[in-house]
C-alpha cells in the first residue's frame, strides 16, 4: 500500500489504477444513491483497495474482431480497455505508441472499449471509432478522438471522419444507426469479467498490469515476458 488516500493519490500518481479505480467505485456509489458509510463499505470490499502484485493472474479475454496493430506472429499482446474521454487514457496514447515502436516486432495491441458511465460523450466516440474501423482508419480516428477528448460532439467526429479521408455519408450513417452499440457493451462485459474497474486498463499476456505504462517501467516485465518459454497470446483464447 502507498498510503496516500484515494483524492491524495489521484493528485500525486494519476497514472496509479487503483485510487482511480476506487474513485470509479465512488462515484458509482453516489449515482446509485448509496450513503457515505455504505460507498466506503465499498470501497473496502473492491479488490483495487489493497494493492497486490504487479501483475495479476492470466486471465482469457475476447479479442475477435477488435482492431489491432503489430505484428500477427508477436509473441506479446497487450490488450487495452480505455474510454476516449479520459484524460488518462489520452495520456497513455504516446506511452503506448512508445512502446510499440519499441517493440516493434514483438508487442501486438488490440484495443477494447470500455466507456465510463461518468463521461457522457464517450460511447457515441467509441461508436464513432468502430465506424472509422468499418472503413479501415480505426487508428486514425482513435488518434483524433484521444488527442480531443475534450471536444467529442457529434459534429466534430463528422469534421474528423472527412479530415481522414472516410465515406462520411457512410460513418454518419452507420454512426446513427446504432449498429456498434453491441460491440461496446460485450467489450464492456469482457472487461468486467476480467477485472477492470477503471481506464485505461492494460493486460500483458493476459495479465492485468497494475503499474505506470512509462516504457522505463514496463520494459522489465515485456523483456521478462519474451524470456518466458510459457510467452503466449493469452488473450486469443477466448475468441
Amino acid at each position: 500500500m502507498c498510503g496516500l488516500k484515494t483524492a491524495e493519490c489521484i493528485m500525486k500518481d494519476p497514472s496509479c489504477s487503483y485510487s482511480r479505480q476506487l474513485a470509479a467505485v465512488a462515484i458509482k456509489g453516489v449515482k446509485d444513491g448509496k450513503t457515505l458509510m455504505e460507498i466506503s463499505k465499498l470501497m473496502d470490499a473492491s479488490p483495487k483497495a489493497h494493492r497486490p502484485k504487479l501483475l495479476e493472474d492470466p486471465v482469457a479475454i475476447p479479442v475477435a474482431g477488435a482492431p489491432e496493430r503489430g505484428p500477427a506472429d508477436a509473441r506479446i499482446t497487450i490488450v487495452e480497455f480505455s474510454d476516449f474521454e479520459c484524460p488518462y487514457c489520452s495520456a497513455a496514447v504516446k506511452q503506448v505508441d512508445q512502446i510499440m515502436a519499441a517493440y516493434p516486432k514483438d508487442v501486438k495491441l488490440f484495443y477494447k472499449q470500455f466507456p465510463l458511465s461518468m463521461h457522457p460523450h464517450a460511447p457515441k466516440a467509441a461508436e464513432a471509432s468502430l465506424a472509422a474501423n468499418e472503413q479501415g482508419k480505426f487508428w486514425e480516428m482513435h488518434d483524433l478522438l484521444f488527442a480531443n477528448f475534450r471536444k467529442l460532439s457529434e459534429d466534430n467526429m463528422l469534421a474528423w471522419a472527412k479530415q481522414i479521408g472516410l465515406d462520411v455519408d457512410k460513418f454518419k450513417a452507420d454512426l446513427d444507426s446504432g449498429k456498434f452499440q453491441a460491440t461496446v457493451k460485450k467489450d464492456e462485459a469482457d472487461g468486467d469479467t476480467a477485472g477492470v474497474y477503471g481506464t485505461p486498463a492494460f493486460f500483458i499476456n493476459g495479465k492485468l498490469y497494475n503499474g505506470p505504462m512509462e516504457l522505463a517501467a514496463v520494459k522489465p516485465i515485456l523483456e521478462a515476458e519474451l524470456k518466458s518459454p510459457k510467452t503466449k497470446i493469452v488473450a486469443k483464447q477466448a475468441q
